[in-house]
């Protein structure tokens, strides 16, 4: 497990009456039980790359990617699916389509962050987990590329849950589920678009996950009864995992020294955990759009790396930054892991091609 990050910056009170109402919002769904696989399906095809695309990409430093590499490069290659997922309370919807315009403004592809369904830019966090988990399979199995969880409160507890779902923690088989027709598939494989070969939905990974105020208040949910013990222990269905939280959080449980919100793995999740300041709201955390359109302020984000002194935010003196800290490091995670995802479906296409 990697070192606590602790950080300066920004502000915001937090209206306690919410600690109540997350606690009470939401009721159980049911589980489904899986139908029977159906027979083997061809593999669907990836868009084809220009060859001079796919050396500019391959040629990128996933751990260095600035904003001329997201807006001539990686948008115009293989872009993963990011799925939002909200937190319990009413309204949060709207925080985390904040968050998406955010994205957006950043240079990420709009329709690769809304709900192919419905259009809408994040899913509520009392829906099934097994929906979820076979999104993920169908998305990888489509795009060639595994997709990017990003969820707020209950919401980041449903993300976890899902990697459990992943796991096979919860039941040993899990269908695809269409993420178009908003309805699982009568099937419990996908085709591996890096290998052509079929395997089971249950042990594909997403790329990265990132929470932000999971835990606490939320669990007391009763979708989410089950995480109790599981939520701070990441399983293997995911290559990177961070965890923020807020130094100090009525709603997460989170308190000056206090170490019981930190998050490890059982196994090869790499696990990140970021503190953040005790101004920052738990409520509010995703509130990030505003930044994207202050030119300074996203110089100073495209230019983040994660473990160094970034020097403050432009703006913070008079008020225009906030959340950036947040918003600086989900999106680097970001970029790194569209870089990485793009670079390993590529190599592994050229490595079928040059198999034949």
């Amino acid at each position: 497990m990697e070192p606590v990050i602790r950080l300066p910056g920004a502000k915001c009170t937090l209206p306690f009456a919410l600690c109540t109402a997350l606690a009470l919002a939401g009721c159980a769904t049911p589980r489904y039980a899986p139908l029977a696989p159906s027979a083997k399906s061809a593999a669907p095809s990836t868009p084809a790359i220009d060859p001079a695309l796919e050396d500019r990409i391959l040629a990128l430093d996933p751990e260095h990617v600035s904003d001329q590499d997201v807006r001539t490069t990686l948008v115009a290659g293989p872009t993963p699916r990011i799925i939002l997922v909200h937190g319990g309370v009413i309204g949060t919807d709207l925080l985390m389509t904040s968050f998406g315009k955010f994205l957006t403004g950043m240079g990420y592809p709009e329709r690769r962050i809304r709900d192919p369904a419905d259009g809408e830019w994040s899913q509520q966090p009392y829906g099934s987990s097994e929906r979820l988990a076979g999104e993920i399979a169908w998305h990888y199995e489509h795009d060639g590329v595994r997709p990017i969880v990003i969820g707020h409160s209950q919401g980041g507890i449903q993300a976890v849950k899902a990697l459990y779902e992943l796991n096979g923690a919860f039941n040993e088989k899990l269908e695809a589920w269409n993420a178009i027709a908003d309805a699982p598939e009568p099937r419990l494989s996908i085709i591996d678009p890096l290998t052509g070969k079929e395997r089971p939905v249950v042990g594909v990974s997403a790329a990265l996950v990132a929470v932000v105020g999971a835990g606490g208040v939320a669990l007391l949910a009763p979708p989410h009864w089950s995480m109790i013990e599981r939520l701070h222990t990441i399983p293997n269905t995911v290559d990177e995992f961070t965890g923020y939280a807020i130094n100090f959080d009525l709603i997460s449980w989170t308190f000056p020294g206090s170490t019981s919100w930190v998050f490890e793995p059982n196994g090869t999740a790499r696990v990140r955990n970021f503190l953040l300041p005790a101004t920052y709201n738990h409520v509010f955390v995703p509130v990030t759009h505003s930044l994207a359109g202050d030119a300074e302020m996203r110089d100073w984000i495209n230019a983040y790396v994660p473990d160094r002194d970034n020097g403050e935010a432009p703006g913070a003196a008079e008020g225009r930054a906030g959340n950036e800290l947040f918003a600086a490091d989900v999106w680097y995670s970001i970029k790194k892991h569209w870089a990485l995802e793009a670079q390993r479906l590529i190599r592994a296409r050229r490595s079928m091609s040059a198999a034949r």
